[in-house]
């Protein structure tokens, strides 16, 4: 985000950093920090002056630490201005000026840090109409969390450490990298200028245009201006990066940054970059981006490129900035001979997020952060569009589900919130990344795509794109550009494929009313199905995990049924949209099946003996019906416990059928189910009754893990199975799993890591090996050493797993320190020793010690600290758990977190976890007795 002698100066002002309220307006009359009355009372901009165009200058001095800048923003005055009122974060701001058509004038500089605001007031009003330019000179220190303009490094293999600094703006922190209208709505031009030392690269979002040689033997980069966009999406680094680049068969080059060292690590990236911005061009029928006029967008002659950028400290997953996306380095650094199937997936799937986004998001744009959904819902969404038809061997598909469990999870508490909600601080902001945004987003687009059909869907998405194109919009504007389209009969039948699909009447289809009941109420429909001969008796409420019935009255959904039965593989559809309603079959059937390849994001209850044929159907011919439609009965199944609709004993009594499975998505949620149950019990002190439950598992899955080989064959989703099968099997000491691994660890640690291990088995290998002292320093010296980030990613995850609860706590204190071990990734240590019976208390100890480091660190509503707080505390089913935990939050301050969503949600989660283990623990043992006395087996 930057000209530069100023003409005239004002003192310099330090903007402040302090917590935004949740308050949207201030109670009280805002007074700036030099005890003037502040000319605005609201957490939002005005909208009575609009940036048109930034000039932006930095400096960053990678010795000290800090950066200084100039900014000059061309203004719109749509109504007469008695002040200019921007954001400011945390910076020293002096040389405020005005250009304006009557020559240079100075401007007042007022802050009002509580809303990171700055107001600007002229000698005299600005008119309506009239164009004019304020320019600020500003310095700052490189901020030392992970946003905003922050400082990173990374250590050679010789052991030097390089600093770099880079920029991560999403959502509120363009502020503080420099003064702007840090708002999406408040879409502008760009034209960027950074001060470097030759020894350093500067990229941005657009294309270099000229380096010029200043005094100091520091050269100046001049970067072309970017099109119309917002300021969250502005990106700059300054580093020490090499690249690799290729062109797409649309003329767009594609260059990816890592350090040096592992620059050969970018071939794959590379690559699956160039293929996915292929794809999208032609899937989406607009170039990256829109052309002017049907040319280039650089007036220089150069297309627009698309950056990839492995930053070696990197908080989030990644991040769409258009044109310069960046990444954490496991992101996006691949070694063919040391990376898994796994990485290679989650590689793919993060590229197809970012370069989705340069769509959805990017091109355009939600107005206001409470349609976050609109970019994170479609850039999850198109993930498993995208590598279904680029990369099918992958095999996507195999995990879709599992997003959408995930967001189950969390949508099924009373603290959840709707796809679109309200928010007005940046706290509330950062709070809406999570699953509800991402995971139910993509799902219940899925749904909608499944019911318009796949063909409409894209129609309308594209109709959405190209006419919205640089604008922002709601979530109304998407609703109208897909019911266009299934409204429009001679449009629809033209593509004969999209009639012939068509499964609702016209009147039904009003796609607004029916997304409007998935998006603007939080939760989810639980549909109950009675089959009474050929009559299908149906009814809807939320599903939802409470002991107050109250919370889900008033929730009503139009739910887009699918349905099969045994007496056909016809896919029957029915849209409910009433409380109740009665479906007719033309025949008696042994059983019937709703929600087919849960395409819909709703769970099923079979009241009567509904789950009794089900339970059936899967111990005699369990194929009959897919690996998804076996996952979805599965989670239905146990989630139904947790609230009263079926006994424990039917649930367990269904997972018998898992002896015979073999698809990823079935057995991992078999695993999701049944694991969670012994590690309640862990927390508990319950020995025998936790070994009797892991007993359980490992013989259900014995056959299965047997057959698994110790190598890499077999396709992408056999042997990420693998490698989950192997790992559980050697952290619940297995015996034939222990024997193998441990033969293998001592081999691979006599050849001092020089011999070469199957990929897809090595984390299992490596969790025997941390259970000794020497293993575990072994093994950590690989990881300093290592410049293979998906190795280092799997030594680490093994450390954790130890029972060594020094080298746990120390692992913790490394990670803050963040010299050998990277402080972005604590949050995921804290959550592995958390989740570890030797450390959970350790992990929660050390949460709590370190809590107001934590926060500043990693940002206050961040998916980080949630992720620690919920991770952390998420298996505790104890009344004393429960009364500890809540003492430390409610003891802190608003300013320290108290009211985050994700302390709600811990509360609880604990309180569903006692309600659980007090309900079903006495049935848990008795059907783990009977079933002990008929398949005796040895505790492990």
């Amino acid at each position: 985000m930057f000209p530069l002698l100023l003409v005239l100066f004002v003192p310099i002002l330090p903007t402040s950093g302090a917590q935004i309220p949740s308050q949207g307006q201030a109670q009280d009359p805002p007074v700036a920090t030099n005890g003037q009355p502040f000319p605005w009372d609201r957490m939002r901009l005005p909208t009575t002056v609009r940036p048109l165009h930034y000039d932006l200058t930095i400096h960053p001095n990678l010795t000290t630490l800090d950066f200084t800048g100039v900014v000059r923003i061309s203004l719109d005055v749509q109504e007469d201005a008695g002040a200019v009122v921007l954001h400011a974060k945390q910076m020293r701001v002096s040389g405020a000026v005005l250009l304006a058509p009557e020559g240079v004038r100075p401007l007042r500089v007022l802050e009002y840090p509580r809303f990171h605001q700055l107001a600007l007031l002229p000698d005299s009003v600005l008119t309506k109409g009239r164009r004019y330019e304020v320019q600020l000179e500003f310095a700052a220190n490189l901020s030392d969390s992970f946003h905003g303009f922050y400082k990173g490094s990374y250590r050679t293999s010789g052991g030097e450490v390089r600093v770099i600094a880079s920029t991560q703006f999403e959502a509120t922190f363009a502020r503080g990298a420099f003064p702007c209208f840090d708002e999406p709505a408040f879409k502008a031009n760009f034209t960027i200028r950074i001060i470097r030392e030759p020894r350093h690269i500067a990229i941005s979002n657009m294309p270099k245009v000229k380096t010029v040689e200043l005094p100091g033997g520091l050269l100046e980069d001049h970067f072309d201006t970017t099109v119309k966009m917002s300021t969250y999406l502005v990106a700059y680094i300054v580093s020490d990066f090499l690249s690799v680049s290729k062109t797409t068969k649309h003329g767009v080059k594609i260059s990816v940054y890592a350090v040096p060292e592992k620059i050969n690590q970018t071939a794959y990236a590379l690559d699956a970059a160039v293929k996915l911005l292929d794809f999208y061009d032609d899937f989406f029928d607009i170039p990256y981006p829109l052309p002017k006029q049907g040319h280039c967008v650089s007036v220089y002659g150069e297309c627009w490129p698309s950056d990839l950028a492995a930053i070696p400290d990197f908080q989030s997953g990644a991040m769409e900035n258009w044109g310069l996306t960046t990444y954490r380095e496991t992101g996006l650094l691949f070694d063919p001979n040391r990376s898994s199937a796994s990485d290679k997936l989650g590689i793919t799937k993060v590229i197809a997020h970012e370069l989705a986004h340069q769509w959805f998001g990017n091109l355009v744009t939600m107005e206001w952060w409470n349609d976050l959904w609109l970019n994170e819902g479609f850039a999850k969404f198109m993930e498993f569009i995208s590598l279904d038809i680029t990369y099918p061997e992958l095999h996507v598909d195999d995990f879709f589900l599992g997003k959408c469990f995930e967001a189950m999870e969390v949508d099924s508490l009373s603290s959840s919130h709707p796809v679109s909600t309200p928010v007005e601080n940046p706290t509330q902001i950062q709070e809406m990344f999570d699953d509800v945004s991402y995971d139910k987003g993509a799902c219940i687009l899925n749904m909608l795509r499944d019911f318009l059909t796949p063909e409409a869907f894209e129609i309308g998405i594209i109709r959405y794109l190209k006419r919205y194109s640089y604008q922002n919009t709601v979530n109304s504007h998407l609703w109208e550009s897909l019911t266009d389209v299934s409204d429009s009969r001679s449009e629809r039948c033209f593509i004969n494929v999209v009639c012939r699909h068509k499964w609702y009447s016209d009147d039904e289809l009003d796609v607004k009313a029916i997304m409007d009941t998935w998006t603007l109420q939080e939760g989810f429909p639980l549909v109950t199905v009675e089959v009474k001969g050929r009559e299908v008796r149906l009814s809807q409420e939320r599903f939802l995990r409470t002991d107050n019935p109250s919370l889900t009255d008033g929730f009503l959904w139009q739910i887009p049924l699918t349905y099969m039965t045994s007496a056909s593989n016809t896919v029957h559809r029915f849209l409910l949209k009433t409380k109740t309603d009665v479906l007719y079959l033309p025949e008696d059937v042994d059983w019937v099946k709703f929600n087919v390849n849960m395409s819909g994001y709703y769970m099923v209850h079979y009241a009567g003996e509904g789950w009794n044929s089900i339970i059936k159907l899967l111990q005699y011919n369990h194929t009959a019906i897919t690996g998804n439609d076996r996952a979805s009965l599965i989670q239905n199944v146990f989630q139904l416990v947790s609230v009263g609709k079926v006994r424990l004993d039917t649930a367990l009594e269904l997972s018998l059928y898992l002896s015979k499975e073999t698809e990823i998505m079935a057995v991992t949620q078999g695993f999701g189910e049944l694991v969670p149950l012994y590690k309640l019990m862990e927390k508990r002190d319950m020995t025998v009754l936790e070994n009797q439950m892991k007993g359980y598992i490992v013989d259900l899955f014995r056959d299965l893990i047997d057959r698994q080989e110790w190598s890499d064959s077999g396709s992408v989703s056999e042997r990420v199975l693998r490698s989950y099968l192997l790992l559980f099997a050697c952290v619940r000491k297995y015996p034939p799993c222990v024997a193998k691994a441990t033969r293998l660890f001592n081999q691979w640690k006599d050849s001092d890591g020089t011999m070469s291990l199957p990929v897809d088995i090595t984390m299992a290998v490596f969790v025997i090996g941390a259970r000794s002292p020497e293993g575990w320093d072994f093994l950590f010296e690989k990881y300093r050493t290592s410049m293979q980030m998906s190795v280092k990613s799997r030594i680490k995850s093994a450390m954790t797993i130890t029972h060594l609860q020094d080298k746990l706590k120390w692992m913790m204190e490394q990670s803050l320190h963040g010299e050998v071990m990277k402080t972005h990734d604590l949050p995921d240590v804290i959550v592995s020793v958390g989740r570890n019976p030797h450390g959970y208390k350790l992990a929660w100890d050390f949460l709590r010690a370190n809590w107001h480091t934590l926060i500043k660190k990693f940002d206050l509503g961040s998916s980080s600290v949630s992720h620690m707080v919920l991770g952390v505390t998420n298996q505790y089913s104890t009344r004393e758990m429960l009364q500890e935990v809540r003492s430390f939050f409610d003891s802190l301050t608003e300013e320290a977190g108290s009211k985050m969503r994700c302390i709600q949600q811990t509360y609880e989660t604990i309180e569903d976890n006692i309600r659980w283990t007090d309900t079903n623990l006495p049935l848990l043992q008795s059907w783990l007795n009977k079933r002990q006395k008929k398949a005796p087996h040895e505790d492990l």
